[in-house]
């Protein structure tokens, strides 16, 4: 009686100690418990107010999925908790969805609004794990809302979440393919970022959506062989997997010049303290000798990444050393892979599987370098590497016998005629294991070392006759089956032996042994005249019991002995072949017939007959006992095909080499030569070596940014190059290039935040003269706003940039700065800066262009001097002239109408030939465009001279959306891919509203059309000319009159559908505002938010 009274007791509470946790148990309640009644407890906590009891219940939910228990029935509880303000609940609410979101998808789709506002979230975390359940949730429905996420996502100050972003892609790309040339623009920003947390997942994205697209790595190779140091041990090992397919198919092959190489000339990697206290000169010295023997000259960016990856070789990491040795294999020089042998074998001292996938991998590389070049194998390199460490490869009693079979097989590939006799007692002892696999292993090593080293062959065929007489029957057939392919190699000195065998078949059974012994004995049945037909004689008596391999193997032996003595031996095979006739098995039905029309004469098949004996007993080449491992070296190292000897699905082919090394200048991003003597003069003037490091090597679009993504990259960076040992030239030439690649990762990131950063330096820039005498024509007014602009940019200036900028500035004549900023802003634009110079006076009438657009102006000159300033996005890069071989090509967003239909957004295309040869026929192909994205082409351009520019207009109808506009630019020979994509705030044209229409139409756009947002105006922009002029240059939108001084209005509507967007900013005089849009385009109102604010606070 008292047993239920406990039961009922323990069912509900918490449980003691051994004791199992009905709560937490989706199995608890007993064994007749009802199913209704599970989790009563969690989802009755989860239902509460409390944040500590709704805390208790998702951790004793996630520690349930942690032991692998099913909770997909608290999927309605859980979910509900999605919107809750305690952190932490919300982090396990995430947890806990990004496993059961894909399950329970309907569930998820209605907290998907949600989920969008926890991509705005304040916490780092709380955005990531939003984008992770979002992408989790597999319904195609979704695939725009999952596409903007990723794109807000991977323009995120936090490289945790841009991260995330990276990770989302494959995801996205498995549920829509379509999607790839967007994804693929991600990818491109994201390989740009200097942050090392990101690099690792983006080229894993990289690799799953477009591993085709090489030309994604030429600018980032040298940034991402310099970061990979401090890259985690995951994205290192994707990284390197990447970099050795892209160095195959851009260095020429090192090993084509080996025969010029002495034997073995590397230094041990683990060397002595002798060899390190040579200091970095000496390895230099050894790369600068190479060519001095050989004609072969190493490409700088391959010695980069050999010298970059080498110090990984004592990573913790198994996969990581796996990685690099791989690397060494497939790219480096003969005398230089002998460093990874030393690597590889610590890692055998690891768990049994880490052992198997090394021992697999120094296998295939043991029998590869066993490769004849000529008269006598090339075993130099082979025992560089792994034959002083021959002892590690000796099989202990403990290990499994996956790992015992590979030991041997790496034994047997570094035998050779100085370490035989050590190999042979090693073999001679494994023969007495109980393992009866590793004991057949051992004697085919011994048959194999037998046949590659002729002066212990003699030695191996008697210690595998004196096997012949062990009691273990599959010692015995597994000796016979290796004597017999040793005797073909001399089978007129071995008749004694062949007799022994014959002896044998009243005792083996194995069918492989006793087959083998009836070849040899029909074989060489010349050498056993006596013993062969009794031989027959016994098997004809035993015939229908014997295995299918024995009875073929009886047939062949009588059709010899037929054609050999047939005296003796005609009634014996005229009843086996009788027998055969007969059989169950077809195979041997069809081998009966076959071998009585050869043999026994017919009037038929009389010709054929005559030649019987050329076909059965004509001279057999020797077999060749080969490694298993021998063919597997076509599959790149390392990887799932190598380890199964199948090609896996997804994977990569590893190229060859080219014949002819492609343009190593793809990789160079090429800046204004003065910024490179800055760069040194600041490296002269440093005061405070480490912080001064990471200043200098930022680039000169970087250099105002302080968020901790560039101080750790340039950190790392810094203490990179200090434990690289290089000589002060090559740190200069690296230096140059970090910069390089920090303008062109700010140039491709094409984010509108950059954007506006940039467009506000250019302003900052202007000289007080030419400001001072632009604003005296505009009023008082608005020279007082210039002059407040213009002290504020200098403040910051000095706060931000205390020496780095004046430095930047060339020592040029006062006429000229304009022109100057144009190559700053666009470190890829090498075009000459008068092409577009800017004109100080439309800074200032910024505001005045706001405030008149709306007006409908006759005057058609006037238009593009008052709306083209206004442009936040600026001119940006649609075709770099090396990939365009020649022809560059930028466009800028014009914000004038377009005359060939409304509704679409002017384009300004700008074509300049930098190349020694005339480009004819530029025209737009065939485009490929998402659906409701449309494009007026520009007229083809018939020829442009070299050094000629040229402008166009085109007309792109983008249907309100940020969706990029891919199309193809063609000239006479070439077709080069391009995509253009807008900043939303240039997908909108002004409208003029006076303010009692401006609030009558914003009480319509109310509730879900109204998206607000509270920040805090920093003090430089406190002004109403700032305020405008950063809105305007964000959003194409119109200024609307305002009573209040602390209110300001714009207005426009969308280009194609024509719905209104109303944005308010209320800007209280401490500082703090409030910013609303009001539109019927949700996505266009939340994106404008975004965007506003960001212009707003930097």
């Amino acid at each position: 009686m008292s047993a239920a009274p406990a039961y009922n007791e323990d069912k509900g509470g918490s449980a003691g100690p051994g004791e199992p946790e009905y709560g937490h148990d989706p199995a608890s309640g007993g064994i007749f418990s009802s199913d209704y009644k599970r989790h009563d407890d969690l989802k009755a906590m989860l239902d509460t107010n409390k944040d500590s009891l709704k805390l208790e219940a998702m951790k004793r939910i996630v520690a349930m999925i942690a032991r692998g228990k099913n909770a997909s029935d608290l999927f309605p509880a859980v979910v509900k908790n999605v919107a809750c303000k305690n952190i932490e609940v919300k982090k396990l609410v995430y947890v806990y969805l990004v496993r059961y979101a894909e399950e329970q998808q309907d569930l998820a789709l209605l907290s998907i609004s949600t989920f969008q506002r926890g991509l705005k979230d304040p916490n780092q975390l709380i955005r990531a794990s939003a984008l992770r359940v979002l992408s989790s949730i597999r319904v195609p429905i979704i695939v725009p809302i999952m596409m903007l996420a990723i794109k807000e996502a991977a323009s995120d100050m936090s490289p945790y979440v841009r991260k995330t972003a990276a990770h989302a892609i494959p995801k996205l790309y498995s549920l829509d393919s379509d999607q790839k040339d967007q994804l693929i623009e991600v990818i491109e920003k994201l390989l740009a970022d200097k942050t090392t947390l990101v690099a690792g997942s983006v080229v894993m994205a990289f690799e799953e959506v477009c591993p085709e697209r090489i030309d994604l790595i030429h600018k980032n190779y040298r940034k991402l062989c310099n970061l990979l140091i401090d890259v985690e041990e995951w994205g290192q090992v994707v990284i390197i997997s990447m970099l050795t397919r892209y160095a195959r198919t851009q260095f020429l092959s090192p090993t084509q010049n080996e025969s010029l190489l002495e034997e073995n000339s590397e230094k041990a990697f683990y060397g002595s303290e002798e060899d390190e206290a040579k200091g970095p000169g000496s390895e230099e010295a050894a790369s600068t000798a190479l060519p001095t023997r050989k004609p072969y000259v190493m490409d700088p960016d391959h010695r980069l990444l050999l010298r970059n990856t080498k110090p990984l070789l004592q990573s913790r990491s198994a996969a990581v050393v796996m990685a690099v040795a791989q690397l060494y294999f497939h790219l480096a020089p003969k005398a230089e892979v002998g460093v990874i042998a030393k690597a590889l074998v610590r890692l055998l001292r690891s768990h049994s599987e880490v052992q198997y996938v090394v021992l697999q991998n120094v296998a295939t590389m043991s029998i590869k370098r066993r490769v004849s070049t000529g008269p006598r194998p090339a075993l130099v390199v082979q025992q560089g590497m792994f034959e002083p460490y021959l002892k590690s490869f000796y099989i202990r009693s403990t290990d499994p016998t996956q790992i015992k079979i590979l030991k041997l097989e790496v034994l047997t590939n570094l035998a050779n005629e100085t370490n035989i006799p050590t190999v042979l007692r090693e073999f001679q002892t494994y023969i007495r294991s109980m393992d009866k696999d590793f004991v057949a292993a051992t004697i085919q090593a011994i048959g194999r070392c037998a046949t590659n080293i002729g002066r212990v062959r003699d030695t191996c065929l008697n210690g595998l006759v004196q096997l012949l007489s062990n009691r273990d029957e599959l010692v015995v057939a597994e000796s016979v089956v290796v004597i017999k392919k040793l005797l073909q190699m001399q089978p007129a000195q071995h008749g004694e032996i062949i007799k022994h065998l014959a002896k044998l078949t009243d005792n083996i059974q194995v069918p492989m042994a006793r087959a083998s012994i009836l070849w040899l004995i029909g074989e060489y049945c010349e050498h056993v005249p006596r013993i062969a037909p009794d031989v027959l004689r016994k098997m004809a008596k035993s015939f229908t019991a014997e295995e299918d391999i024995v009875k073929l193997q009886v047939i062949n032996l009588a059709a010899k002995l037929y054609l050999t003595n047939s005296k003796q031996t005609k009634l014996l095979t005229q009843y086996v072949l009788s027998l055969a006739k007969y059989d169950q098995n077809y195979d041997i039905r069809d081998r009966a017939r076959f071998t009585r029309q050869l043999i026994v004469p017919s009037e038929q098949g009389g010709a054929l007959s005559r030649h019987a004996k050329k076909l059965f007993l004509a001279p057999k080449p020797a077999p060749v006992l080969e490694s298993s491992f021998k063919d597997r070296d076509h599959f790149q190292l390392g990887s799932l095909s190598h380890l199964l000897n199948a090609k896996a699905t997804g994977y990569q082919e590893l190229p060859d080499w080219p014949e002819e090394a492609p343009d190593p200048s793809v990789r160079n991003v090429e800046v204004p030569e003065w910024t490179k003597c800055s760069n040194r003069e600041k490296r002269k003037e440093k005061e405070k070596p480490f912080y001064s490091d990471s200043e200098g090597e930022s680039g000169p679009t970087e250099s105002a940014d302080s968020d901790p993504e560039s101080e750790s990259e340039s950190e790392s960076k810094s203490s990179s190059e200090s434990g690289s040992g290089e000589s002060s030239s090559e740190s200069d030439n690296e230096d140059q290039e970090e910069d390089e690649e920090k303008g062109r990762s700010s140039e491709s990131e094409q984010s509108e935040e950059e954007g506006k950063k940039k467009k506000m330096k250019k302003r900052k820039k202007v000289p007080e003269g030419q400001e001072g005498g632009s604003s005296s024509d505009e009023g008082s007014d608005s020279s007082s706003s210039s002059s407040e602009s213009e002290m504020t940019s200098e403040t910051e200036e000095e706060q931000v940039e205390p020496a780095s900028w004046r430095k930047k500035t060339p020592p040029s004549s006062k006429s000229a700065p304009a022109a100057k900023e144009v190559s700053l802003l666009d470190l890829e634009d090498f075009t000459p800066p008068s092409v577009q110079p800017v004109s100080p006076p439309t800074v200032v009438s910024t505001s005045l262009a706001a405030d008149l657009e709306g007006l409908t102006l006759t005057d058609s000159p006037l238009v593009p001097s008052l709306l083209s300033p206004v442009s936040g996005a600026g001119r940006q890069e649609l075709l770099h002239r090396v990939a365009g071989e020649g022809l560059a090509v930028d466009y800028t967003f014009s914000r004038q109408p377009f005359s060939g239909d409304p509704h679409m957004v002017s384009v300004h295309i700008h074509f300049s030939n930098s190349s020694d040869t005339p480009i004819k026929g530029l025209h737009v192909g065939t485009p490929k465009l998402p659906p409701g994205i449309s494009i007026q082409e520009f007229p083809e351009i018939e020829s442009l001279a070299p050094g000629e520019s040229t402008t166009v207009v085109m007309g792109i109808n983008f249907c309100d959306s940020t969706q990029a506009a891919n199309f193809q630019l063609c000239t006479q020979t070439r077709q080069f891919y391009v995509s253009i994509q807008p900043p939303v705030g240039e997908l909108m044209a002004p409208v003029f509203l006076s303010e009692n229409e401006f609030k009558k139409e914003q009480a319509k756009l109310t509730g879900m059309n109204e998206i607000t947002e509270k920040l805090t105006l920093p003090d430089t922009c406190r002004s109403d000319h700032i305020v405008v002029q950063k809105v305007t240059a964000t959003a194409n939108l119109g200024r609307v009159p305002c009573g209040t001084s602390d209110e300001y209005r714009f207005a426009g509507r969308t280009l194609t559908s024509g719905s209104l967007v109303l944005l308010t900013l209320d800007a209280r005089p401490t500082g703090a505002a409030q910013l609303t849009v009001n539109s019927e385009k949700m996505v266009i109102g939340t994106m404008l938010v975004k965007d506003v604010v960001q212009a707003l606070t930097q």
